[in-house]
């Protein structure tokens, strides 16, 4: 209905030019009337008397009268809104004229009063970033598990084609088996780790031109590379994984039956880590995000979720890197034991030893 001490309300209660006060009509708009300019709401001006505030009340001419600095007049009852408004600049006004007659300057009394509000702190988790964290974590998981999935699979692909077509032979007459199987690895990773960048890229740069980057949490620059670490990781373990699988196999129709084992596990960690979309802190995915190889996929999630401390990170970094290594070591001893033997299934464990 209109703005709380409006300054022409204030300045009509502060008195006439010789410094009495005077009577003051405020006739208030209809809010339909005044649309969004609240200021716009309150005519204020000045009346004779209070004999003429009187008449003007009973004649529905304005919503109320200030008589002096004793009374309001009304045709019944106040509105309540505009008795606030009312009061408040009342308050003011009288303020200033209680400063003014102590010698006091209003101006240095009001910025002597002026102090700044306390900056609300959280001792534990931000929740005022929740939302967002909680959407960033949903499009984490959801976008490395299509990446991830999508990447081990074209491994497995390449590998079973060459085993097939017997290229594979041609190949390791100029280069080591693990030379080999480095190289598919690494090339599908780079494409992969392409396809990851544009998607950060795009959204961020959709984000800041949709004004939605002011609700983004504060470290978005360690989250997303985070990513790309945890991302790069996750790759080479299930990428690793699926290619020793596959190499066992030499028929593309075969390459869904013996990627089930890494499917499984797959599957496994992409659903802890979508628990952890919607618990962050809990304990299943405090502990998960130090287990390889569900840490790829559950760690990212908590640091985009939540506050991680940097030890937890750097030690599931750690296993996970191991874990890694590992199944680098013997992928490709599955790999070249396995890639060169065409026809029938080769069994895991006979490649192995």
């Amino acid at each position: 209905m209109g703005v709380v001490g409006s300054p022409a309300l204030q300045a009509a209660l502060t008195g006439t030019q010789d410094g009495t006060p005077g009577d003051t009509a405020v006739t208030v708009k209809p809010l339909t009337e005044a649309g969004q300019d609240e200021a716009a709401a309150i005519t204020v001006r000045p009346l004779a008397d209070e004999a003429a505030a009187r008449g003007a009340l009973l004649d529905g001419e304005m919503d109320a009268a200030v008589v002096g600095d004793r009374k309001v007049l009304a045709d019944g009852e106040v509105d309540r809104e505009l008795d606030v408004i009312l009061q408040s600049a009342h308050q003011t006004a009288q303020t200033q004229r209680q400063l003014a007659a102590a010698g006091l300057d209003p101006a240095e009394v009001a910025e002597a009063m002026r102090v700044a509000p306390l900056e609300q702190v959280s001792v534990g988790a931000d929740t005022r970033y929740a939302a967002a964290r909680a959407g960033i974590a949903t499009t984490v998981i959801i976008v490395l598990f299509f990446l991830l999935m999508q990447a081990a699979m074209f491994v497995a692909m390449g590998v079973v084609e060459e085993k097939g077509s017997r290229i594979v032979e041609i190949l390791l007459t100029s280069i080591r088996p693990w030379q080999l199987l480095g190289g598919k690895i690494a090339g599908l990773g780079l494409l992969a780790l392409a396809n990851l960048l544009v998607i950060i890229v795009v959204g961020l740069g959709a984000a800041a031109a949709s004004g939605f980057a002011v609700d983004l949490p504060p470290g978005m620059t360690g989250i997303m590379l985070g990513i790309v670490l945890w991302f790069l990781l996750g790759y080479a373990f299930f990428s690793t994984m699926a290619a020793a699988l596959s190499s066992l196999v030499s028929r593309q129709e075969e390459v869904g039956s013996v990627l089930t084992p890494m499917q499984v596990l797959f599957m496994g960690s992409y659903l802890v880590a979508f628990f952890a979309t919607m618990e962050p802190g809990s304990a299943v995915a405090r502990v998960m995000s130090f287990v390889p190889p569900f840490s790829s996929l559950v760690m990212p999630v908590r640091t985009a979720g939540t506050e991680v401390p940097l030890w937890e990170i750097g030690l599931a970094a750690a296993l996970m890197v191991a874990a890694t290594a590992a199944m680098l070591a013997v992928g490709a001893r599955v790999y070249e034991r396995a890639v060169i033997r065409t026809g029938a299934r080769v069994k895991f464990s006979e490649a192995v030893r």
